[in-house]
């Protein structure tokens, strides 16, 4: 009898749990990414800094992005084993 409440509820989700999990880790990896990419300003607006043109910020947090979008798409297309 639970196995058919537990299959009456996988029909109500979208997603299997799998899918849910890639495309939590893909929001957190993008994330983490904008968490990268900012700061790097000057304190005073008539001074320009070149810290804004760091590796960090010119390939790593994009590519964090990148990454991230991407896991998510795969976490949306990925088709659930059940």
């Amino acid at each position: 009898m639970s196995d058919n409440n537990e299959n009456k509820l996988n029909q109500d989700f979208a997603f299997g749990k799998e899918n849910y999990i890639l495309i939590a880790v893909g929001t957190g990896l993008a994330i983490i990414g904008y968490f990268l990419m900012s700061g790097g300003g000057s304190e005073d607006p008539a001074v320009f800094s070149e810290e804004l043109f760091n590796a960090r910020r010119m390939y790593v947090a994009p590519l964090m992005i990148l990454a991230g979008l991407g896991v998510v798409g795969w976490g949306v297309l990925k088709k659930s084993k059940e």
